[in-house]
Order: structure tokens, then sequence, then C-alpha cells
């Protein structure tokens, strides 16, 4: 996701903000587990009704008795204990005033029983018919209603579009610590997630164009509405977003479909350039771009960006140069956070901080879009210490280490100049100490070993260290918020 940090630190040196508190290894020689879902959209009662058919492939090595499904729609009910967006960025989000939504599970079929729990009753849990060994299967039909609230968000109406990102009940990734629970914090993207394929067919109004993260396999019209189905293999996660005013272009790049929804921008061909070229780009960089389509999507979103697997949304109303900065970053992420995972919970800078930097080594390598290194990597450094030196002001303390859970920073700020500013600083320091050669092979490196899975941070210290180069105390020197920036 890309946050707006620019315009929060102004407002907070203003003194306005107040602070509120994987895809695991195949051992199946090609067995993953699957989505096929079936939604319908009602326009007037913005409602999402729909069928989750699951299919489970154990990959852990051990026993389960049960699964559990991370419920995201649930964050936007009245009652939730945590909010989907912080104060600073409500005024943008609620377009229209407060409004709610909610998830509400209707049935599960092909179990022992269920039932929603979890730190905000934002949690599935299913209770098998039988113990379900290693390389086992198991197939469940989940039934649910998703309410939308009017917001600017990743799962809502907007003014002139319907997103819906994190609209179905989606399997909790498994570690070492059993099903990791995501409570749907405001700061950050509150997600972890396994890769699985997916055949999704929704039905909506005929006037509306879609934008989807699959690539559409069939359609059919009758009675004022049509169903599309779409396809999407071994994908961490799935989204699509509707309108009945989006305008779409199209261009092919290394064989990909890339399609620009776009509903206001005023230079659509450049914004489409930007996408093809910057996926271009990373293809050459760091690997090849697994799946065949890419949709870019212009929509209302109170921040900059979205990211999600073959599918990026981008925020309505952004200037031309952040809306191409906005483009680009999110496009890194088809690389870190789609293809190559990590626990966005807690360790953010992963993929935040590595799709800065993926964006600023795009950008000095096409000079056009006017944003050079030097000048990225200056206003990252002066924007990082200015903050800090505010903050400690105000605090008596700071805090710069950067493997903490998501509810624990103080807030927006914090979490963007933590996870994005100083994240794109030890990707440049990495790469001034080891070289361009070796550094752009550690990226290739870490993108091959951990493509489809989900990485930790001792997992991209390995593939650095693994060069040869002495980095790993650089490394654990910003990761502890040890060194002085």
């Amino acid at each position: 996701m890309k946050k707006i940090c620019a315009l929060l630190l102004i407002i907070f040196a203003a003194g306005c903000i107040t602070f509120v508190p994987a895809c695991s290894p195949d051992k199946s020689g090609g067995s993953v587990s699957s989505y096929t879902m079936y939604v319908s959209y009602d326009e007037a009662e913005r409602k999402l009704t729909g069928t989750v058919d699951f299919d489970y492939f154990n990959s852990t090595e051990n026993e389960l008795s049960d699964l559990k499904f991370n419920l995201y729609g649930a964050a936007f009910g009245k009652e939730s204990k945590f909010k989907p967006v912080s104060e600073s960025y409500k005024n943008r989000a609620y377009y229209a005033g407060t409004d709610y939504g909610d998830m509400e599970i209707s049935n599960v079929e092909n179990c022992a029983g269920w039932n929603v729990a979890g730190e905000d009753e934002n949690i599935l849990i299913v209770n098998l018919n039988s113990p379900l060994y290693p390389e086992e299967r198991v197939k469940l039909k989940i039934s649910y209603t998703l309410k939308l609230a009017r917001v600017n968000h990743r799962t809502g109406v907007t003014a002139d579009a319907v997103n819906l990102g994190n609209f179905y009940p989606v399997l909790c990734a498994y570690t070492a610590e059993g099903f990791i629970e995501c409570p749907y914090y405001s700061c950050g993207d509150p997600f972890m997630s396994e890769c699985a394929d997916y055949n999704v067919t929704i039905d909506v109004p005929e006037n509306y164009i879609i934008a989807s993260s699959g690539t559409e396999k069939s359609s059919s019209a009758a009675n004022g509405r049509k169903k599309y189905q779409y396809i999407l293999k071994k994908a961490r996660d799935f989204a699509l977003v509707l309108s009945t005013k989006f305008k779409v272009l199209e261009a092919e790049q290394d064989g990909v479909d890339v399609k620009y929804y776009y509903l206001s921008d005023g230079s659509p061909e450049k914004s489409l350039s930007a996408a093809a070229q910057s996926l271009g780009y990373f293809n050459d960089v760091f690997g090849k771009y697994v799946y065949p389509s890419l949709s870019v999507v212009e929509t209302g979103f109170c921040y900059g960006g979205m990211e999600y697997p073959a599918l990026t949304m981008i925020a309505k109303g952004l200037s031309e140069d952040e809306r191409y900065y906005t483009i680009v970053h999110e496009n890194a992420h088809q690389w870190w956070y789609a293809m190559v995972g990590n626990n966005q919970l807690t360790d953010a800078w992963q993929d935040e901080g590595l799709a800065e930097y993926s964006s600023l080594m795009f950008f000095e390598n096409n000079p056009d879009y006017g944003y050079t290194r030097t000048s990225m990597i200056g206003t990252a450094t002066r924007s990082y210490r200015t903050f800090f030196s505010v903050y400690g002001q105000l605090n008596g303390k700071t805090d710069t280490s950067m493997n903490r859970n998501l509810g624990a920073y103080s807030g927006d700020l914090e979490y963007c100049y933590i996870s994005y500013n100083k994240g794109m600083l030890l990707f440049d320091m990495l790469r001034r100490s080891m070289g361009d050669k070796a550094f752009m092979n550690c990226l290739s490196d870490y993108f091959s070993t951990y493509k489809y899975k989900i990485a930790s941070s001792d997992d991209i210290i390995g593939v650095f260290a693994a060069s040869g180069a002495d980095v790993e105390g650089v490394f654990r020197a910003f990761i502890d918020g040890k060194i002085i920036i």
C-alpha cells in the first residue's frame, strides 16, 4: 500500500495530529488449496451474498483438527474493536459521513461445527469431521453475506466504484505458531495469506464494468444482470473493482495483458505507460511476472494505492506525479507481497521498504519521470529525521525498531516513516555496501527462492548473507533500531 507520508508530516509538524493508540513450500508436486466462489452484488442494499467452496490441501507437517479464516469485512462493523480507518484518514475515507458494513457467516457445510471468535469477532473457526493429516485434503462450503459501508477503502462503496478487496473468508496463514489471526489494524496492511487457486463467478447489474485479479473465462447475460467468471492460479489473494463509469485502456508488456481502468485521469495513456514500463523493468531485474494479466484501477481510496495479486487500486484525485509514483510502487508489490510474501503484521518493512526501493530503481533508470535516486534518498532521509526529532520532543523517547506488530505503532506517521522511509534507506545502504551487481543478484535470488512462499526477515537476510557480503550487521542495526540516520 502507498500512503501519502509527506502530507501527514506537514500536518504532524503543525501539531494537528493526535496519536491513537505464505505461500508454504509445495510438498505435493503441484497441489495447492483452492477457492471456488460465487457472489452476487445487490446495488440497492450495498450487499454481496456469496458461497465459497474451499478445497484445502494440508501442506503443513501437522495433523489439523480445525481451520481458521480471517473475516476482514467484519472490521467495518459498528462494534468492531479495531477500526479500519484512523482519525487522520477519517475524512478522506468517509466521504458521506461515518458509515458501517458487516460480514456474517450463515452456514458452513461438511464440518463438525463452526463458530466466529477471535480478538474482534473476526475469525471463523471450522471444526473438521476428522483429523486432517499432512498432504490430505478436505472440502468445505461457506455461505456468507458482506454488507458494504460507504467508504473509500479496500472494501466498500465509493462515490464512483465498488471496491472488493478482502471480500471473502480467507484462510489464515499457517506457521510454526499455528494459524495466524489478523486483527484489522488501521495502519499498514494487516494481511498474511498463503497462495491458492481461484475460480470466481460474480453476478452484477449488467451496466457494471469489472476490473479483476483474474483472467475472464466466460460471461453471460440475462434479466438485466451479467455473470463473469475469472480464473487466477497460485495467488495470495483475489480482488475486484466494479463501476459503471470505468473507461479502459489496454497494452501488452512481455506477454502480459496490462489494463488501466480509469475515472478522471487527464492523461490515461501516460498512466498506462507507467504501468507497462514498470512491469517490464521489474521483469528484467527481479524475475518474470507470473500472472497473465495486470489491472491498474483508479478508484475511491483514502490512501495513495493498494496492491492485490494482478490488480492494484490507485486513488482517484492524485496529482500526475503522485499517480505515476503510486502506480510504480503498487506494481513493485506484485513482486514483494503478491509473488514473494512476508508477514505484513510484523515485518511491514520487508515488502513496503522493498517496494519503495524498487520504485527508486525504476525511476533512476527512467529519468523522464523527474525522480532521481539522490532526490528520493534525500527526501526520505530528511523526512525520517524530521519526524523522529519532533516525535522524540513530544514523547520523550523514540523507538525506531522495524520488526514490530502493526498494533504497536502509535499511528500512521510512525508506521509510514519506519516501513517506507527507513526501509528504503536500508536497501540503499545495502546497495552502496555491496555494489550494484551483487545487490541486484540478491534481489533476483530472493525472488526465485521465495516465489509463492512467505519469507521471514531471517530469510531475506540469509539470501544477502549467502552472497558473501558482510551485510547481516547492516540489517540488524536497522531492524533493531540501533543505527543513527
